[in-house]
This record gives C-alpha cells, sequence and structure tokens, in this order.
C-alpha cells in the first residue's frame, strides 16, 4: 500500500468518510492519480469509475461515461433519448454509493448534466444531485479542455451555458461539490521552475519567467536522444518514423492479440514497429509484483528483440531490462446481489509491448508522464489552453527543458474562465 501525503491524506479521509461531493484538483505532479488509485483500492464503498475517454478508463480500470451511464455520443440536451438501461445496469446504478471521474476537465458540461439527469431518473431520487450518489471528481483544468465542434453543437452550448466546462454544468450549481486543490508537488523539486510553472498555470507568466526559459531552452547541442514533445500527431509520427527508418535493418513488428470487441481508441499502438537503436517511452509502470524497473514515462533504448524487447534505460544504460507484452482489460460493471457488491467484469482485453516509439510524442499523449528532459516543439504555436503547461510540466528541472524555437507569448494560453472558477474555489478549498 502506497504511503500518502499528510495532505493526501486528508482529502481521502473527507471522500471515504463522508458523503460529500469533492472535486480533488492540482498542479500538474501533485498526487492527484495516486490518490485516485489509493481511493480505488481501499475504500469501503460500492463505486463505479468512469472517464471521458477510452484510453483514460483503461488507465484508471473504469469505463467511459457514455457506455457507464448509456448515454449517446455528442450533444446530450434536456430532451436527448438516452439508451435504455438493461436490468442489470438499472440495479447496479441504484446500488452504488460513489461514482469517480477521472480526467474531469474533459467532461463537457452537458455530459455532466447528462450523467445527472440518468442518475437522478434510475434511482427514482429526481430532486436530489446525482440521485444521491456521491460523485468524486479528478483533474486540473489548467491542463486538459472539453472538446467543442463548431456548429450547432456549439451554438446550443453558447446560448444554454455560461460555458462548455463541467463547472457550468447546472448539477455543478446545484450539488456545490467541496473543492481541494492538492499543493504538495513532487515532480519538480527546484524552487524556480515550481514557481514558474506555477505562474504559467494560471497566466501569470512574466517577461522574465520567458527569459528564463528561453535562455536554458536555446543549449546546444540537444543531447541525442532526447524526447521531443510535439504539438501535433502529425510532427510526433513524421519524427518517429524518420528516424526509425535511418536505423540499419529491418524492422519487427509486434501485433497486439485483441480478445473480444475492444473497440475505440487503443492503449498502445497495434501494430508496433522495432529496431534496435529505437527510442522508446514506456506506456505503464512495471508490471511484476514489486517492480520498479521502470514507470509510466520512462525512456530508453532498443537493444534487442527477441520474442522479447531488451531496452537500455536512460537512468541506466550499461544494464537492459527485458518487457514483456502485458494486457489491458476493457471492463464493465455489474452488481452481485448474494455478495451485496459490484463486480468489474473483463469483457475484452488488448495485449502488446507497454512500448511507443519516443524520438517523438505529441504533448496530449505526454499528459501524466515525468521526464527527465525533452524537447518542446510548439511549432506554428500552442493551439489548445493549457498546451504549454502541459508540456512543460512534465520535465523534472529546468536543465531538461529544451525548446526547437523560441518561446513566444501566444504559446502561453490559459482559459480566463478556468482562472476565475479557480479563483472562487479557493474559498472552497479546506487546504488553503
Amino acid at each position: 500500500m502506497f504511503e500518502l501525503t499528510p495532505e493526501q491524506a486528508r482529502v481521502m479521509d473527507i471522500i471515504e468518510g463522508t458523503r460529500e461531493h469533492v472535486f480533488v484538483t492540482g498542479r500538474a505532479g501533485t498526487g492527484k492519480s495516486t490518490l485516485l488509485q489509493e481511493f480505488v483500492e481501499q475504500t469501503s464503498k460500492s463505486l463505479v469509475i468512469g472517464a471521458p475517454t477510452g484510453v483514460a478508463a483503461l488507465t484508471v480500470g473504469g469505463q467511459t461515461i457514455h457506455s457507464l451511464f448509456r448515454l449517446p455520443i455528442g450533444l446530450v440536451t434536456d430532451h436527448t433519448k438516452f439508451y435504455p438501461l438493461s436490468d442489470d445496469a438499472r440495479v447496479l446504478l441504484r446500488r452504488i454509493d460513489t461514482v469517480v471521474i477521472d480526467e474531469i476537465s474533459m467532461v463537457r458540461c452537458d455530459l455532466l448534466d447528462g450523467l445527472d439527469r440518468r442518475l437522478r431518473a434510475t434511482r427514482g431520487r429526481k430532486n436530489e444531485p446525482f440521485g444521491g450518489v456521491q460523485v468524486v471528481m479528478f483533474g486540473d483544468p489548467y491542463q486538459l479542455p472539453p472538446v467543442l465542434k463548431d456548429g450547432p453543437e456549439k451554438q446550443y452550448l453558447m446560448d444554454n451555458y455560461r460555458s462548455p466546462w463541467f463547472f457550468d454544468s447546472k448539477v455543478w450549481g446545484e450539488a456545490q461539490p467541496r473543492v481541494v486543490e492538492l499543493t504538495d508537488v513532487k515532480r519538480q523539486d527546484e524552487a524556480e521552475f515550481r514557481d514558474i510553472l506555477d505562474r504559467m498555470r494560471s497566466g501569470q507568466m512574466t517577461t522574465t519567467d520567458g527569459a528564463v526559459l528561453n535562455d536554458i531552452g536555446a543549449r546546444r547541442p540537444i543531447p541525442e536522444g532526447t524526447v521531443t514533445l510535439a504539438t501535433t500527431n502529425v510532427s510526433a509520427n513524421s519524427i518517429n518514423s524518420k528516424a526509425l527508418k535511418e536505423l540499419p535493418g529491418k524492422p519487427k513488428i509486434a501485433r497486439a492479440i485483441i480478445d473480444g470487441d475492444f473497440g475505440g481508441q487503443l492503449p498502445a499502438e497495434e501494430e508496433l514497429e522495432l529496431k534496435p537503436g529505437a527510442r522508446v517511452m514506456f506506456l505503464r509502470n512495471d508490471s511484476i509484483a514489486d517492480g520498479n524497473r521502470w514507470v509510466n514515462g520512462s525512456v530508453g533504448t532498443v537493444v534487442k528483440v527477441d520474442g522479447a524487447v531488451h531496452v537500455a534505460l536512460d537512468t541506466d544504460p550499461s544494464n537492459s531490462v527485458e518487457v514483456q507484452p502485458v494486457q489491458w482489460e476493457k471492463i464493465q460493471y455489474t452488481y452481485d446481489p448474494e455478495a451485496n457488491s459490484v463486480e468489474a467484469d473483463v469483457m475484452a482485453t488488448f495485449a502488446q509491448y507497454p512500448l511507443r516509439l519516443a524520438w517523438a510524442v505529441t504533448i496530449h499523449k505526454s499528459q501524466g508522464q515525468t521526464l527527465d528532459s525533452a524537447v518542446l516543439d510548439f511549432g506554428r504555436g500552442a493551439f489548445a489552453n493549457g498546451q504549454a503547461y502541459v508540456a512543460f510540466s512534465r520535465i523534472r528541472t529546468l536543465d531538461g527543458v529544451f525548446l526547437s524555437r523560441t518561446l513566444q507569448p501566444t504559446d502561453i494560453q490559459v482559459d480566463r474562465r478556468v482562472v476565475d472558477f479557480m479563483r472562487t474555489a479557493k474559498d472552497n478549498d479546506f487546504l488553503e
């Protein structure tokens, strides 16, 4: 069992010891994911875990919100017809104590209201937010914004909500979740770097901050093998494809084994091409018992491919670790009336080496990972709110920051609605 920090333990006491709705937030590297995992493992409550995307759901051992609550993809209005619930699903939603939602910042206001409407109707408690179920949300709105398509969908949300953010949903105003912000940063030890990241996160960066980052980031030469964080898949894939082709020999292809209807976005490449010399990043922590050979985000170089993949980690390049395929499980929750418990049944599996090519990775896919160093390539400019902050906050130290070009003020994008919400939420924060 992981030992929680005093700060995390205080939050655990609230979400485990009360039925309050809670939003757990905090800057990158404060241990939100760790706290979520510990709560799920230790809780005595019957719970389900939902996430806005398939990959996020796989990461936390849950289901997508759409499949868990049988909600249609796309805009959810007060008149949207929901998919019918099976008898088992109806019993499940009536029996649970708590719903955990990860990456809540990507959950749009209309989807959260749809989830609320489903729970109220199914549980027969139409006057209670979320039908009386405790909802515990994890995420950082400074990092991942909700996706909003132009057209009728956007127009409807503009006409009916203050913003597409979860905190502007109708149920949020009624439920008034308790907001707690973790502040103890584990990823960065340098006070100067932490302070710069804090100001970047909230849109208060100074010209001095920018000068520090540009001065550090302009150092040359860039150490060989340093991963590039790019803004787009096209850019990252181009860098990886070119680098792999330049290595001698033919690539070996590892094909994933999929059992059942896995569907949706896959957690790793369905066909992974590797050669000795290929730069790779790990997609999961070491899966063996008490294993600590690598963690999610560890980077290394392929030494040999012979039925296993042998990787020399950057942290210990003189030795190599043997990497075997691992299994991701797509689950569906059911209720066991005899045991009076919620069960997570495996519906499909995806087996593949937990690796991806890592001369370059998109900033989005680096989410949640910790890197010793990286080249930040903002190309024509960061195009999403929080994108630059996510990129910089992956890196442990200022000395690990390299820039492909000079950082511009326009690269730092922050949604002022998030700033206003978080400023107001401070008044609701027992940790401050």
